[in-house]
């Protein structure tokens, strides 16, 4: 009896057991796809879809595509009954369709999203006491913007755009006026060169174009053609800028310059300066020999270098050259003194010279001005000499 028994449950386990393969053999799974759109009819991407059964539960969940089938999802390996496609996209809207898949894939799906409806919505709030009261479910989204406020941001953006270019052409013309007011208080700003001709006229401008026998020179007063033959030296001015004198606001109109300062000249310290003149027969007269040549070291300090020669009929003693240098268009001047090296002399009182210059004789002479000098203009010189028995 034991055994038939044991015979019969043996056999309905195997006849289970070839059912359920058999069932699993036959079974078939299928895909939902479609396409999610709003309410305007546009794909909507990147949003949530979710698979329920009848009951409510989640199957699967899945995101439209953004880029290639915008808009689109899928479901894979779906069995066969009843379902429920759920969409919650915010202020886009929501949307609930049902599905039923039977014997085959469901596809061209189409749902579309409906604005939700919170005319009538409520929703719970705990109060203090901690009891649950209703209120209005509130929304908050950002209308968008109507035709007339789109053509009221469209003028406020044209004349920011408009102001914007008037005021890039006012910088352009204020900049424009700053370089010529720069221009007519120090044209060296522009014109750094300065030309000295043989007829003791000077001339401040720009080479323009130069050959072996002309110079075009830009001006202030327009261009020039100067003869090369006509010309002792070019001298190259390099301005720096200097720092502005700061007047307080309160004076700023009550303010004028100082007056306009004399050039300071050296005085000649000889008792005589009227013997000084050229084939005076019986007193010294010495006179510069070429050009004074200038050349600027590594450290930046200017060297003024020349030869003097004392074509009178005695000898000139202590001989030196005063250079007086033009800082500035206001007449601000500055001197410096340098000593020719010339012959020794000594005096009966016994001091001994080495700038004393014997008649028909040469020395040379070297002024070194330091880079802490400042800038400035032009210069002047003065050749100075004593004379004793």
């Amino acid at each position: 009896m034991t055994m038939t028994y044991l015979i019969l449950k043996r056999n309905v386990l195997f006849l289970l057991c070839s059912a359920l393969f058999v069932t699993s053999l036959t079974a078939k799974d299928y895909t939902i796809q479609g396409v999610l759109k709003d309410v305007n009819g546009d794909k909507k991407a990147k949003t949530t879809v979710l698979l329920l059964d009848p009951s409510g539960n989640e199957k699967q969940r899945t995101e439209t595509k953004s880029r290639f089938g915008k808009g689109t999802f899928k479901f894979k390996k779906v069995l066969p009954g009843e379902y429920i496609l759920d969409v919650d996209a915010g202020q886009a809207g929501i949307a609930s369709e049902p599905v039923t898949v039977t014997d085959g894939d469901v596809s061209d799906l189409e749902i579309v999203l409906s604005k939700k409806d919170t005319s009538s919505g409520l929703e719970t709030v705990e109060t203090e006491e901690g009891s649950e009261q209703p209120t209005e479910n509130r929304t908050f989204s950002i209308s968008s913007p109507t035709s007339d406020q789109d053509y009221i941001l469209n003028e406020l953006s044209f004349e920011i755009k408009k102001m914007t270019a008037e005021i890039k052409h006012l910088n352009t013309e204020l900049n424009d006026l700053k370089s010529l007011s720069n221009m007519w208080v120090n044209p060296l700003a522009i014109y750094s060169k300065e030309i000295i001709l043989k007829n003791g006229s000077t001339v401040f401008g720009k080479i323009i174009y130069q050959d072996e026998k002309t110079l075009k020179v830009e001006t202030l007063i327009g261009y020039l053609i100067i003869d090369r033959n006509t010309i002792i030296r070019v001298i190259d001015n390099i301005v720096m800028e200097e720092q502005q004198e700061y007047i307080p606001e309160q004076i700023r109109d009550s303010y004028s310059p100082p007056p306009m300062p004399k050039l300071a000249e050296p005085k000649y310290v000889s008792f005589s300066p009227l013997e000084r003149e050229s084939g005076g027969k019986y007193s010294a007269n010495c006179v510069l020999m070429g050009n004074i040549s200038e050349k600027k070291d590594t450290q930046g300090n200017i060297i003024f270098s020349g030869q003097i020669k004392n074509i009178g009929g005695r000898r000139a003693d202590f001989v030196k050259v005063d250079f007086v240098f033009r800082k500035n268009w206001s007449g601000e001047t500055k001197t410096l003194t340098t000593f020719l090296v010339g012959t020794y002399h000594t005096f009966d009182s016994g001091i001994t010279t080495d700038s004393t210059l014997l008649p028909g004789s040469v020395g040379t002479f070297e002024l070194y001005v330091p880079h802490s000098f400042g800038t400035f203009i032009g210069y002047s010189y003065v050749i100075d000499w004593e004379e004793y028995q």
